[in-house]
């Protein structure tokens, strides 16, 4: 399938330019929902996808809706890919992602939680982002994969670039993220080769070493579909739950009482994980490209039309969620879609979940009160990235 060239994915949308929408876009969503379901952008030359059941029945059908969207990257990635052949990369990977493989983990990421506030011991004030929830999963990814300890401020560095998005709709804007995402994709490529190259001559207990060995239909992958493998799994296992582990501490300083009843009862450490995934979700859009002319929402959608199904907006239908705009941690069910739907959900899933867990625990546990120490947050400049560049906070130790 043909597709468009499209920068969907570095100009914000017009509603949301402010630092405040920026950190708070969720009443914008609200409005543009009651508005209509559906609308298409001329600027951005997309339609944009509001309601939960519209967005959740898109996702579920790969056939209509494709994955296959156009230039972010050159790699092969099985985020950009449709059936069969994502239905076989995915088998591949997920071996590296049974519960029993991630349960393994579970040791590692506590110790490196620990030695990280370890770090910052002495410190009353320090940055969440940069002092735990950048470097956590990180390192795990690179343990994952792999790569050297020692390499994760390049890796770190590389794949931020990678989900960064324009300050405005200008040419040059857009033209200045796109060479930046080509020349960290470029540095990551030449990175992972050489790392490939070195397990082909010596395997390891590693991710990458498993992905070599690996056949699908009898066909080793290529160069390029390993390359593509590694550089989705660092950008996807990275910035993602940065963001969720940001935002869950965000929301208890803005909420200390929601922060007393899991210090009170840990059992509701997982609730404050999926609460903040609906409320606050690291990603708040998911692409896909009409594969043939279909109508959906009362509108009628061209083949290679693009669709952009803002989550955000989902996670907070009213049709779908009791008391939308309020944090509880004693929802019942929570079919939030923030790590997708179908069969592209996020196979890093139950990784981030656990992260995530393990991080609060230990945070909530060593610490009676944390409070922002911000003047003003930064937000990551993306469009479909929801999360903030730095978050100091004061801390008193138990």
């Amino acid at each position: 399938m043909k597709v468009k060239e499209n920068y969907v994915n570095v100009i914000p949308m017009k509603e949301i330019r402010s630092t405040d929408d920026l950190l708070f876009p969720f009443p914008i969503y609200n409005e543009l929902r009651a508005e209509s379901d559906i609308r298409y952008d001329e600027t951005r030359k997309c339609w944009d996808l509001f309601r939960y059941a519209d967005i959740q029945s898109i996702l579920k059908q790969p056939k209509v809706f494709s994955s296959q969207r156009g230039r972010s990257t050159s790699k092969t990635s099985i985020l950009t890919m449709d059936p069969p052949k994502h239905t076989k990369m995915r088998a591949l990977v997920n071996k590296a992602f049974t519960p029993k493989a991630i349960k393994q983990l579970e040791d590692k990421i506590k110790d490196l939680t620990h030695d990280l506030l370890n770090q910052v011991k002495d410190q009353r004030t320090f940055d969440i982002v940069q002092d735990l929830a950048a470097p956590l999963p990180v390192m795990i990814i690179a343990e994952l994969l792999g790569a050297e300890v020692q390499d994760r401020v390049l890796i770190k560095k590389h794949s931020d670039a990678l989900v960064a998005g324009a300050k405005d709709e200008s040419k040059e804007a857009i033209q200045a993220v796109v060479n930046m995402q080509k020349r960290a994709e470029e540095e990551l490529s030449i990175y992972f080769a050489h790392l490939i190259q070195k397990r082909k001559e010596t395997p390891a207990d590693d991710l990458i070493s498993l992905l070599i060995q690996a056949e699908i239909d009898g066909e080793r992958l290529t160069e390029n579909e390993l390359l593509g493998f590694c550089i989705l799994l660092l950008v996807a296992g990275n910035e993602t739950t940065t963001n969720l582990i940001t935002n869950a501490v965000r929301l208890l300083t803005e909420q200390p009482h929601i922060a007393e009843s899991v210090r009170q009862d840990s059992s509701l450490i997982p609730q404050l994980t999926e609460e903040t995934l609906r409320y606050y979700p690291p990603v708040q859009a998911i692409g896909r490209i009409a594969a043939e002319d279909v109508e959906i929402a009362g509108a009628r959608i061209e083949k290679g039309d693009y669709l952009i199904n803002w989550v955000a907006s989902a996670n907070r239908d009213e049709q779908k969620f009791e008391d939308p705009d309020t944090f509880r941690l004693d929802r019942k069910s929570n079919p939030h879609m923030s790590f997708g739907f179908g069969i592209h959900f996020c196979l890093g899933a139950p990784l981030a979940r656990l992260e995530s867990n393990i991080a609060l625990d230990v945070l909530l546990h060593t610490f009676q009160d944390i409070t922002c120490v911000a003047d003003q947050l930064k937000p990551i400049q993306s469009t479909f990235v929801f999360g903030v560049k730095e978050f100091p906070v004061h801390v008193t130790r138990f």
